[in-house]
């Protein structure tokens, strides 16, 4: 028991130690009260990752496209079938049947 009382003094004297609930105060202001707490900015490096992984799907999708364009600039049977097939364009005295699945 007299070990008990012992710890229970050391164990009091640290947690009384200003330096230790200034930096537990301060720990606390940082994590929950700041206006660029730990958490906002957590959440905000996330819409960041998610952004950033949009922006690398967008480029990807204007190379695809461009390729597309060029495709079809490149020469007229190309321009033509895609007429065809995505606006469904004819030539006179054609007829155009569409076959639904």
């Amino acid at each position: 028991m007299g070990s008990f009382g012992k710890t229970g003094k050391k164990l009091k004297k640290i947690l009384l130690n200003k330096y230790l609930i200034v930096f537990v105060v301060f720990a606390v202001l940082v994590t929950f009260f700041d206006n660029h707490n730990l958490i906002h900015r957590w959440q905000t490096h996330q819409k960041i990752v998610q952004m950033e992984k949009e922006y690398k799907f967008y480029q990807d999708e204007i190379k695809t496209t461009k390729q597309k364009k060029n495709e079809l600039q490149s020469s007229k049977e190309n321009l033509e079938k895609f007429a065809r097939e995505h606006y469904y364009m004819k030539r006179q005295n054609e007829d155009i049947f569409i076959i639904k699945e």
